[in-house]
């Protein structure tokens, strides 16, 4: 521990030279905005960044692509809660009581929660990398194929009976991920599957396509279909932030900031999965679950804690290990390759003071984050002056524009534009969304994972069944999806005994 605490001092005046606070002030603005804009993410703000530092300092390379990573995952949650459009894929669990807020004349809080909950997790999160790095990246070590898998079907299952009052809509959301995720080339085996002969389907479907579709397009249909009166009345909404009993979030900040700090250190999950496993278990726990989905502030502060919390932990594996826990993740190390910098355990030992200042500049730019967001936030809340009637042109504008900037391609913008009307029809069924776009990105996961347990286990299908992480996740599997559904089946048959005792 005093060695790390050398190397902190060591790296303070590096971290705290001019240029390199610049860089930080100026990646966190720039990933704000990117956050903001839909289509966008911070993995391409910081490649298209990455060719701008080739001159730069390496304390101040990394400490401008630390802000645009901190300011993007949080940039997401504003037209997440203003326009029902997730800018970012972490932004997709902010939408659930992000947006009910901001239609309920509680915009400003709402984005205030957002802030603070996003601070708060990346700040944890940073602190997490500084210290802990070694022997959390341990974790990570011993989880096999098949725990992977089991880890997949955990969060897949509880999403899909948990989030929806009917189990079968859940599932039946889930089974149209699992389809949309198996669609392109099997990494496998190279055998095309689902794509109909279609050349842009075979690198499968873009999940920001398959976000904006279901999240961006319905509520553009409905106002287009039935305009919306509203009185723009945005003045005042500074009280509802005054009022607020911010000690209320603690136990939620705690909690989250621990589901995301565990999510990022395991590869391959993220902070789209940090933020729904948060959203599912602050609903799960809370007496009140009723609600959730109609503007419940917890409901914004968890998976927002929760994703910023998985920032700087994606970075525990690649940083110690060499092994990128995110698609940001990995163009991070490409950052760090071309300022000479090689991941693994030597990085701590050859470039401590440059190491350490990157870690530290995780931890600075989520307070600087707090600062820009304050002003930012402010001018977003102004969108909701608008008439309704040009919201939904704004809206499909938007949308069309993100999603065509991803590959220049109009058959995404089609395609995005089927999944707008597939997921409108979805919305007046009262089948849930969120297990289709969470079995997008854990399908693919789970059939992997199943596929090389089983090519490596000599003992066929039960060896996805052995050791003691298998075990625990099948155990938790068990009692977060069944207990629900014998609560329910227990409470229909009260129903239908209450009626027959009356009568006699």
């Amino acid at each position: 521990m005093g060695q790390i605490f050398q190397h902190i001092l060591d790296a303070l005046p590096l971290l705290f030279a001019p240029m390199t606070i610049i860089a930080m002030i100026g990646g966190t603005a720039i990933g704000i905005a990117v956050g903001a804009l839909p289509g966008l993410s911070a993995t391409m703000g910081i490649a298209v960044l990455i060719p701008l530092t080739f001159t730069m300092e390496p304390v101040s390379a990394l400490g401008m692509i630390a802000g645009i990573y901190n300011g993007a995952m949080y940039g997401g949650s504003i037209p997440a809660i203003l326009l029902r459009i997730p800018g970012t894929p972490a932004g997709i669990a902010t939408v659930f009581d992000g947006y009910p807020m901001a239609q309920n004349g509680q915009a400003n809080l709402a984005l205030r929660i957002s802030l603070v909950s996003s601070s708060i997790g990346s700040a944890v999160s940073a602190v997490a990398l500084l210290v802990l790095a070694p022997p959390l990246s341990m974790i990570a070590l011993k989880f096999s194929a098949a725990n992977y898998f089991w880890l997949a079907i955990f969060g897949l299952m509880t999403i899909a009976v948990l989030l929806s009052d009917n189990p079968v809509k859940g599932l039946l959301s889930a089974c149209f991920g699992l389809f949309v995720g198996m669609i392109g080339i099997d990494m496998l085996t190279g055998i095309e599957r689902f794509a109909f002969d279609q050349l842009e389907l075979l690198s499968g479907i873009n999940i920001i396509v398959l976000l904006t579709g279901l999240y961006a397009i319905p509520p553009a249909i409905d106002l287009a279909l039935s305009p919306i009166k509203t009185d723009g009345d945005v003045q005042g909404m500074d009280d509802d932030a005054s009022r607020f009993s911010w000690s209320s979030l603690l136990p939620v900040w705690a909690k989250s900031s621990v589901i995301g700090v565990v999510t990022g250190i395991i590869p391959a999950l993220g902070g789209n999965v940090a933020a729904l496993f948060a959203w599912n278990e602050q609903r799960r726990g809370d007496p009140d679950k009723e609600k959730y989905g109609k503007g419940a502030p917890e409901g914004i502060a968890a998976p927002e804690c929760a994703n910023n919390a998985d920032t700087a932990a994606t970075l525990i594996p690649a940083l110690t290990l060499g092994i990128p826990g995110s698609s940001v993740a990995a163009v991070i190390l490409g950052a760090l390759l071309v300022h000479g910098l090689v991941p693994g355990p030597q990085l701590f030992r050859e470039n401590a003071e440059v190491t350490y200042g990157f870690m530290l500049a995780m931890l600075v730019t989520s307070g600087l984050m707090l600062l820009l967001g304050r002003f930012g936030a402010r001018a977003f809340v102004n969108v909701l002056k608008m008439p309704t009637q040009l919201l939904a042109p704004m809206i499909f504008i938007l949308a069309t524009v993100g999603v065509f900037a991803i590959h220049n391609s109009m058959f995404e913008v089609w395609l995005m534009l089927g999944f707008g009307i597939l997921g409108y029809v979805m919305e007046k069924l009262d089948i849930p969304t969120a297990p289709a776009v969470l079995a997008v990105i854990l399908g693919p996961i789970a059939e992997e994972n199943l596929r090389r347990a089983l090519l490596i286990s000599s003992d066929g299908f039960l060896g996805i069944f052995q050791g003691p992480i298998s075990m625990i996740l099948i155990a938790l599997i068990l009692a977060t999806t069944g207990l629900p559904i014998l609560k329910r089946m227990l409470s229909r048959r009260k129903d239908k005994i209450a009626p027959a005792i009356a009568d006699e």
